[in-house]
């Protein structure tokens, strides 16, 4: 099974193009955002909290909204998503919109994000199944992503060197619209996977990620998912401080923060392409065990090489998850899958925006590089921890079959 039979999917093909604009709708339209804002105000806090708003409000829309990516049919969700998207950009454009304003359409956006993107994972186990192809399919969604930040901050910064941030928004209003009308016209139109009769939205997303956590199994693949992350992203909240102790230029600092996403692109790319559903198996734990040993080298000041080296090799790490999304699929419900899906992708922006502020809080008091090889040390004991839990919760049919 390779990439070529995931895109022979019609309907995938949809999906990934409606992805791939989405995606740079939002990496475009943070960056335009964050420069507005920044012109209106001269505030540095109030541009960053720009970021910070597309994660801290992952926890809201995927904890207490997640019953929509089940509750109601998935193409509507997802059409009703970009278009409340747009909308919001929209509305960013015009002149004389408020400071508190533009930051309240932020959170709206990332708020509505979980939501998207489980119902889109949930949607993809409809189109190609639950098996490899699946997998792959979400393999494919992650590379997107990893390849859209490159080219959206290059776009962004092109774009706002020629034309003013709310012309930017408005080309991010065009991207929304394109995702809608693709999702609206090229997918298929499926039921919901589960009634209304359980009560409210929120009561009803409480009670499935009660159901969810009940679950030993689920719970600990979960954790699985969260756990890596949080302490990989250590390093690449603290680029910015560490480029500036080894006096590197702004293009050296750009350089270091292309490490990661082009270690991800690279390694799921080959491990997509050249193993199959047990080889990718095989690598789960061991590359998850892994994932964080190359930012023990900070440890020892790496120069800009050696320190580009270890962004790479750490964005390489996020091979282990085509393992765990067969494991987590094939784990959760059906009627609890959309549920599953968008606690997964809030619980997983949660922690790394937990850790960007944990290891940016620690750097106020200890010199960067330590935090970042004692970040990785932490990160290490807690994975293993986190794998010994998940190995004993997985079924024994399973473990033998992938080879543990």
């Amino acid at each position: 099974m390779s990439y070529r039979a995931v895109f022979a999917v019609r309907e995938f093909r949809a999906v990934f193009a409606a992805h791939a604009m989405s995606t740079l709708g939002v990496i475009v339209s943070e960056i335009a955002l964050s420069v507005l804002i920044y012109r209106l105000t001269g505030s540095p806090l109030l541009s960053a909290l720009t970021f910070a708003f597309g994660l801290l409000p992952y926890v809201l829309g995927g904890t207490l909204l997640s019953s929509v990516a089940d509750r109601f049919p998935a193409r509507r969700v997802l059409v009703g998503c970009d278009l409340l998207c747009a909308a919001c950009a929209a509305v960013m454009t015009v002149p004389g919109t408020p400071v508190a304003l533009l930051l309240a359409l932020r959170v709206v956006t990332a708020a509505v994000a979980p939501i998207f993107q489980g119902t889109r994972a949930s949607t993809l186990g409809d189109i190609l199944g639950e098996g490899d192809l699946f997998v792959l399919g979400r393999s494919v969604i992650r590379i997107t992503g990893q390849s859209g930040q490159l080219a959206g901050f290059a776009l962004g910064g092109l774009l706002l060197s020629v034309v003013s941030p709310r012309v930017v928004l408005m080309i991010t209003v065009i991207t929304f619209l394109g995702s809608a009308l693709l999702l609206r016209f090229r997918t298929r139109r499926r039921p919901a996977r589960a009634g209304t009769a359980g009560g409210g939205l929120v009561r009803d997303s409480i009670s499935g990620m009660r159901l969810l956590f009940a679950d030993r199994r689920i719970r600990s693949l979960l954790l699985l998912g969260w756990v890596p992350p949080m302490f990989a992203v250590v390093s690449e909240a603290l680029l910015t401080p560490y480029a500036d102790g080894l006096a590197l230029a702004p293009g050296g600092l750009g350089v270091l923060m292309c490490g990661m996403p082009v270690g991800a692109i690279l390694s799921e790319t080959l491990v997509g392409s050249l193993l199959g559903p047990r080889g990718r198996a095989r690598l789960t734990m061991p590359v998850a065990a892994l994932a964080l040993v190359p930012s023990l080298g900070y440890a020892f000041e790496p120069a800009f090489g050696w320190a580009l080296v270890c962004q790479i090799l750490t964005g390489c790490g996020i091979a282990y998850t085509l393992g765990l999304d067969l494991w987590f699929v094939a784990a959760v419900p059906e009627e609890l899958r959309g549920r599953a899906m968008t606690l997964m992708t809030a619980g997983l922006m949660t922690a790394q925006g937990v850790g960007m502020a944990l290891a940016g809080t620690l750097a106020e008091l200890l010199p960067v590089h330590q935090v970042i090889a004692g970040g990785a040390a932490l990160g290490v004991m807690c994975v293993a921890a986190v794998l010994w839990r998940t190995r004993a919760a997985l079924p024994e049919a399973l473990v033998r079959r992938s080879g543990l």
